[in-house]
């Protein structure tokens, strides 16, 4: 079994890494916030700094909100560069920007470590059920060794490409996501103003070419107006933030992902930066002055 550090034990990180103390992995719990008490009562050893996390494990997996949370909690003071020692693995399970993945995994290589960019989708009730799909950028030989641990918190594992490239295929990920969103969204609302009950059409389209995960479970969200995350909007829209900065950079048109943004940013206005991304659809209800009921 591994020695395995965890930092960043919020909604998603605090049942990924329970799933690895139920496998039997020794486990080191960083966070600026309380590592929940549920996991120290299965067997997680709590730190004072993620520099401890890196001295006591051999592989650390980072699950934190955003880019400047993943070089802090790296290069930052007390951080995992002070402690880490050659031969070990960093595992950053974070979405953050596949640009400066490639400075991390590059400053994490050379104090002689692996390094494996390995964002996931799926959300809280994926990473509590541990059917997580796990994107992985980094070499073979370090996606073959973390493998066993991925397995324990995921279904779809994949290893995309090089350092950077499992962070692409997330920003991808969630653009299919949020123009997915939407599509229900609009559908549902569409067919509430036409009268018709929009609990029953979501049921009836679960059957046809329609069906989706965004329909089963945020369609659901959407009727049954249970917009607790989840995966919270400010959180989508810093994903893509990531996905029109780069398309800019590339000289690309994402014409949809920008109004799923604005969309965002109308939530964000009213009060709903936690608010569950598929409450989108509260956007769309201001619009039309009416909800989804």
């Amino acid at each position: 079994m591994s020695k395995v550090g965890f930092i960043g034990t919020g909604i998603m990180g605090a049942p990924m890494a329970g799933h690895l103390l139920d496998a039997g992995h020794e486990v080191v719990a960083f966070d600026v916030g309380t590592v929940p008490a549920y996991l120290t009562e299965k067997g997680a050893v709590v730190a004072s700094s993620s520099k401890e996390v890196a001295e006591k494990s051999d592989i650390i997996i980072v699950m934190v909100p955003d880019t400047p949370h993943v070089e802090a909690v790296l290069f930052g003071e007390n951080g995992v560069a002070e402690g880490i020692s050659a031969g070990k693995m960093v595992i950053d399970m974070s979405s953050i920007s596949p640009v400066d993945t490639k400075v991390f995994a590059k400053k994490i290589n050379e104090l002689g470590c692996e390094y494996i960019d390995a964002p996931v989708s799926g959300g809280e009730v994926g990473a509590k059920a541990a059917t997580l799909t796990i994107m992985c950028g980094g070499t073979e030989e370090a996606f073959n060794t973390a493998k066993p641990l991925f397995d324990l918190m995921g279904k779809n594992i994949t290893l995309v490409g090089g350092n950077g490239d499992g962070q692409t295929c997330k920003v991808a990920n969630q653009i299919i996501v949020a123009l997915n969103i939407e599509a229900v969204a609009e559908a549902l609302l569409f067919a509430s103003k036409a009268g018709a009950d929009p609990a029953k059409v979501r049921e009836a389209l679960m059957g046809g070419f329609a069906s989706s995960k965004i329909l089963e479970i945020h369609g659901d969200r959407m009727v049954k107006r249970t917009f607790d995350p989840g995966f919270r909007i400010e959180l989508h829209q810093k994903d893509l933030n990531l996905a029109l900065s780069n398309a800019k950079a590339m000289g690309l048109s994402l014409p949809n992902t920008a109004t799923a943004q604005e969309l965002f940013n109308a939530c964000k206005a009213n009060g709903g930066s936690a608010w569950d991304h598929s409450a989108m659809v509260k956007a769309l209800e201001m619009l039309a002055n009416h909800t989804v009921a």
